[in-house]
């Protein structure tokens, strides 16, 4: 019988196209995913993989017990479904979650106590992914549950064994010092209203370096970028000092305190957060108790 254990390394290898990649996704050394390889091909009686190059790649006997995968997890999701629908009590065991920073501290770690006091038998851990690793995570059995958001508007690339809902929608504020002179105006804020201002921002290549620049698509005027940092909790920092702003998404924000004030926008940036999960766990009771203090948290 094939191990199942052996079989999600090669599916793993199969997405990533190296050894190493594969052993870091699960949690292995190259060694013991080589070892796992090495034990489906003596199972199966025929070679899985051949070197191509830095990496490897499927010997046709390789893509098809790739192929018949998903078949065979799904099979077990089901059994192990069965068994908890029939158990008495909440949801239990260990249910594995990842997603990206600010979902992290926005919506997961506002759930997790309540989530413990209604279900003491399930335990959530935790794992922070970009989006795409996200899905890939859960595609691959990895992980059970991914929070993801879109991309500039642009919805995430989500594979069709996986199903998706929609928890919240995420919005960006200037966040600045209660003295500023932007402080004090009444009306939502636009672009020709930062003329002169200083900014921290998230540095390019990250959704919030995006909604940053598209503050300024109206105005000639290039924005005056003092500091470019990654890290929330820095930036607010730097804008308690009271010489920079900077466009914060809400769930990124911990309280801000009596020093500092988040102004609305005009026309403020929108990312869609969503929840995803294989098709074969769709009635899985940790999935869906999680699900509910997520939704719950987001409105």
């Amino acid at each position: 019988m094939i191990d199942v254990g052996a079989l999600q390394a090669l599916r793993s290898v199969a997405a990533l196209g190296t050894l190493a990649r594969a052993a870091d996704e699960l949690g292995f050394t190259a060694s013991a995913v080589s070892q796992q390889i090495k034990r489906l091909e003596r199972q199966v009686g025929v070679p899985v993989l051949a070197p191509a190059g830095r990496g490897v790649v499927l010997t046709p006997a390789g893509q098809a017990i790739v192929d018949s995968a998903p078949e065979v997890f799904q099979a077990l999701e089901r059994c192990a479904e069965a068994a908890q629908s029939v158990a008495e009590g909440s949801p239990r065991g260990v249910l594995r979650v990842v997603a990206f920073s600010t979902a992290i501290r926005g919506l997961l770690a506002p759930t997790l106590q309540q989530l413990s006091v209604r279900c003491p038998d399930l335990q959530v851990h935790l794992t922070e992914q970009d989006p795409d690793e996200a899905l890939r995570s859960v595609d691959a059995g990895t992980a059970d549950l991914a929070l993801i958001h879109d991309a500039d508007g642009i919805p995430a690339v989500v594979p069709p064994s996986l199903t998706q809902r929609g928890l919240h929608t995420d919005v960006g504020d200037v966040v600045m010092h209660r003295t500023h002179p932007l402080a004090r105006l009444d009306s939502p804020l636009t672009g020709a209203d930062f003329a002169g201002q200083a900014w921290v921002t998230s540095p390019p290549g990250t959704v919030c370096h995006q909604w940053f620049r598209r503050l300024f698509a109206d105005v000639a005027e290039d924005p005056d970028v003092r500091h470019l940092v990654d890290d929330f909790g820095t930036q607010l920092a730097l804008i308690a000092s009271g010489n920079v702003i900077a466009l914060i998404p809400r769930l990124a924000r911990p309280p801000l305190g009596s020093d500092l004030v988040a102004r609305p926008l005009r026309r403020p940036p929108k990312r869609e957060v969503h929840a995803a999960w294989r098709r074969s766990a769709n009635t899985s009771p940790a999935i869906q108790a999680v699900l509910a203090e997520l939704s719950a948290s987001g409105r």
